[in-house]
């Protein structure tokens, strides 16, 4: 059993925990994740490690609530346990050597990207940071990004809070200015990291993603994760989940994002392997 020593409402539907987890805290590194469930007939989710207190024994993660397991686990107050927190698991971000870079994050995807901003910012390299949300009411972290970064740009589609439009316009105009980055980490809905990529790509900018796939375990064995990259076969749980976003097939990864839209977050779901409802 796993306690929660700390919650935090970051926007409505937003949430950050603390999860006393002193093994995943020690180990855990940028670009990993966990995977949790809330009791023993809970549903395996997959959650990016946004930070790490190796002190306490403690690791944050942010997550939205979304279906049933985040709403589960958004019902949990402190002192209270979860069943399951395993981790770390994928590969650490490969971030090392680079001395500028562009850390981009769109929407909940923010809270993916902190890490990598905040490994960037520690090793010395110059970071500027562009967050995008829809609207004023749902933006998070900015103060988190703010210390570790020497610019942070803020987007909303709405106009309400920062510049008005998406990432890929501020980061168009930032490049256009003649802005250099040795390296662009793009975090956020797969058509975001697609747009950035695309843009990336003509400017010969190294480009990392953090894939986020249909996953069930978290170890290799379920095969649900597959993506193609580079025209091969790779596993997000275990390859990655960080690929080079220059050699992701992003169309694939979207049709495949989509097949069980139609079932997401139904409690009255059947389980066609017979498992029981939960």
């Amino acid at each position: 059993m796993f306690k929660i020593v700390k919650k935090e409402n970051l926007n409505d539907a937003v949430i950050r925990m603390a999860i006393e987890a002193p093994f995943v805290a020690n180990k855990a590194k940028a670009g990993q994740f966990i995977m949790f469930r809330v009791d023993e007939q809970g549903e395996r989710v997959p959650l990016t490690v946004s930070d790490t207190d190796k002190e306490l024994g403690t690791v944050s993660i942010i997550f939205q609530i979304v279906g049933k397991a985040t709403r589960l686990l958004a019902e949990k107050e402190e002192g209270e346990y979860i069943a399951d927190f395993v981790g770390p698991l994928g590969n650490p971000s490969e971030l090392e050597g680079y001395k500028t870079a562009c850390v981009i994050g769109g929407g909940v995807g923010t809270a993916i990207a902190y890490p990598s901003a905040k490994a960037l910012y520690e090793q010395g390299a110059k970071v500027d940071v562009i967050a995008g949300f829809r609207s004023k009411d749902i933006v998070i972290l900015e103060d988190e990004f703010r210390a570790c970064s020497d610019n942070l740009y803020i987007t909303t589609d709405d106009g309400t809070y920062g510049r008005k439009g998406f990432v890929t316009q501020q980061l168009t105009d930032l490049l256009e200015s003649g802005k250099k980055y040795d390296v662009v980490v793009a975090i956020g809905p797969v058509i975001v990291m697609k747009l950035v990529s695309d843009i990336t790509r003509e400017y010969g900018i190294k480009t990392l993603v953090s894939l986020n796939p249909i996953m069930v375990d978290g170890t290799g064995m379920c095969g649900g994760c597959r993506v193609t990259v580079a025209g091969e076969t790779k596993f997000a749980c275990v390859d990655g989940p960080e690929f080079d976003g220059h050699d992701v097939d992003f169309d694939e990864l979207m049709k495949r994002n989509a097949i069980y839209k139609d079932q997401e977050a139904h409690d009255d779901h059947e389980c066609r392997l017979g498992l029981p409802k939960h």
